[in-house]
């Protein structure tokens, strides 16, 4: 990809670094600077430049303090990284640490009514006077607190050299062509950028610049809303949920872009029904119940709430009902760090239930391959009749990426075998004199052929049953039913091998080293593999899409000396699952494992593997 920049003006700066650093702003939560951090990072993604946000916010409504990371990366890197060159300080319980976080060499954007609680020499302070700015503004009292913020987006604006006229296209954007908020904000931001211009030296070496090459062609959005309107694209007709951190704004923003596109042409009625339930044990039962009647049924949570589903997604196994459970995974045990991100439920939702039982597990690493397996999810649900399970995290789900534009889904949706009435009636013309059972295999590959509620034949009524059962859907305890039954939903687990997404390879000639991860680790790891290349050590990369793994991932291990297995969770629960599977080949696997509820850095993960 070619990718042109066009160097910015300056003054009597000696070296410039131009749209590559971190900008980081700490201010306190429900301050209402989520729009500022927003237009700030709309405008540099606006201008071309490779840009990603991190939004660390505390768990409680409001006054904690919270930051916003916005890293810049003209050579197209989107992983979290430590270093921070740029920090904007409004929050005086933080103010402290929050500068002396700055790289040396830094830049300081301060409220200046806050202390200067460092007199560094090796960085720049830049005051701002916030309170002076707001009251001259004459502002509505109520508004003042949030309108404040706008002061450190015109100074930053202009000390960085930001297209002003992108700051006020992502005003617009932000409150939807609303005149009297963009006015009110607007007046604030060119009041700053006024005062910083006539007041403040720019000496300081950090500057953005458009650039060509790389933003063509995507979208900057979280990954909750691409896997809401996936789900709204592929078919979904149910959902049930109870608000929970970080996944409440997938159901949300299903709401909002089903309500625009899934109504009858004709009728103007919608085409679906989403509820919010009393309880995760509520929602995931309507989930269930829809799916067993033929919908194409989900819900959104995360670890929490996936504790209280157990027994009703253990049931859905045994009885075979079709559902999507999307788990936007934060930290845990227990409440855990709600607003933290981590890769601690695979294993738990891998096996979730009592008893003997494996879910297939779907491992989206971006917002496109969140739209993606929106879909492949629901297909796979009905396919299989079996609930699938989709592992997304706070950091894919919040936080905004850069990411290709979606592709509209094309082929037809894959309801797996549904009998119709004409099918049960041909049903043992077609199978050799074998009359239907709700449970039976006559395929080979576990999957068993079902009928949806009100099928007009005599022989399409069973027994649902979370109980043994023959073939028939009889209630059975003999041994030999119950194990039968259970090979076959072990057989059927063999067959998702073959259905869910394979492995990404990415094999370079000569590696004697390998690296296996999964998830929102991607950007990371294509950093840290450059880092490795620049200390000439080459590796080969595969991330895993999906459970269970396939001969791909056998493969790839038995290729090389060593495979790191990297992920964000303390215990290593992709080396656990790898080691069970590949346990002939097992000798090989290293686990690098980290769990401090941030997303891993590049840096950290080269220092593990180099080391």
């Amino acid at each position: 990809m070619s990718v042109l920049l066009k160097e910015p003006q300056t003054e009597q700066v000696s070296q410039l670094i131009v749209n590559d650093f971190n900008i980081n702003v700490a201010t306190a939560n429900g301050s209402g600077s989520q729009t500022s951090n927003n237009m700030l990072i709309r405008s540099l993604y606006k201008m071309g430049i490779p840009v990603t946000g991190k939004n660390l916010f505390p768990s409680n409504i409001q006054g904690l303090p919270t930051w916003y990371n916005i890293r810049l990366s003209k050579d197209g890197y989107l992983a979290r990284r430590e270093r921070v060159e740029v920090m904007i300080c409004m929050n005086g319980a933080t103010v402290a640490e929050d500068m002396e976080s700055v790289e040396p060499g830094g830049i300081i954007l301060y409220d200046d009514s806050l202390p200067i609680a460092n007199h560094r020499k090796d960085v720049k302070y830049y005051p701002m006077p916030v309170k002076t700015l707001v009251k001259a503004a004459n502002l509505p009292y109520n508004l003042q607190r949030y309108i404040a913020n706008m002061v450190y987006v015109g100074v930053a604006a202009y000390l960085l050299e930001i297209e002003i006229d992108e700051i006020k296209d992502a005003l617009s954007w932000n409150f939807g062509g609303k005149t009297k908020p963009i006015e009110l904000n607007w007046s604030m931001v060119t009041a700053a950028y006024d005062w910083a211009k006539e007041n403040l030296v720019n000496d300081q070496p950090y500057r953005v610049a458009r650039m060509t090459g790389f933003n063509e062609g995507t979208l900057l959005v979280d990954g909750n809303t691409a896997g809401a309107l996936g789900a709204v694209f592929n078919g979904f007709t149910f959902a049930a949920w109870y608000p929970i951190t970080p996944s409440s704004s997938m159901a949300e923003s299903m709401i909002t872009y089903a309500t625009q596109v899934r109504r009858d042409p004709e009728t103007k009625k919608a085409t679906y029904a989403i509820v919010q339930a009393e309880d995760e044990l509520a929602a995931i039962g309507m989930v269930m119940g829809a799916g067993w009647a033929g919908a194409r049924a989900m819900t959104a949570t995360s670890g929490p709430g996936i504790s209280l589903m157990s027994e009703f997604v253990g049931y859905g196994y045994f009885a075979e009902i079709p559902a999507v459970i999307w788990d936007i995974q934060r930290m845990g045990p227990s409440t855990g760090l709600p607003t933290r991100t981590s890769q601690g439920d695979l294993l738990s939702a891998h096996t979730l239930g009592h008893g003997d039982g494996r879910h297939p597990v779907l491992l989206p690493a971006d917002p496109t391959e969140c739209f993606e397996m929106a879909g492949t999810a629901f297909d796979l649900a009905e396919r299989l009749q079996t609930p699938i399970f989709v592992l997304s995290d706070l950091d894919i789900g919040m936080n905004l990426w850069i990411t290709k534009a979606f592709e509209y889904p094309e082929k037809p949706l894959d309801r797996g075998k549904v009998l119709s009435a004409e099918d049960l009636a041909k049903f043992k013309e077609m199978h050799n004199g074998q009359r239907w059972g709700r449970y039976l295999d006559v395929d080979g590959d576990g999957i068993p052929y079902r009928t949806l509620p009100g099928t007009d034949n005599p022989a399409a009524a069973y027994f649902t049953r979370g109980t043994g059962h023959t073939e028939y859907a009889t209630y059975s305890e003999r041994p030999h039913d119950w194990e039968n039954n259970m090979l076959r939903l072990a057989r059927k687990f063999e067959t998702a091998r073959k259905l869910v997404p394979g492995p990404v390879i990415d094999e370079v000639e000569g590696a004697r080293i390998g690296i296996i991860s999964m998830g929102s680790n991607h950007p990371a790891i294509v950093e840290a593999r450059a880092r490795l290349r620049d200390q000439q050590i080459e590796t080969s990369y595969l991330r895993v899409r999906a459970l269970p793994i396939n001969d791909e991932v056998r493969a790839f291990v038995e290729k090389y000396d060593k495979v790191y297995v990297v992920e964000n969770n303390r215990d290593g629960q992709l080396y656990e699952i790898l080691l069970v599977e590949l346990h002939q080949v097992g000798n090989k696997l290293i686990s690098v494992a980290k769990c401090d509820g941030l997303p891993l850095s590049a840096r950290w993960i080269t220092e593990q593997i180099a080391k």
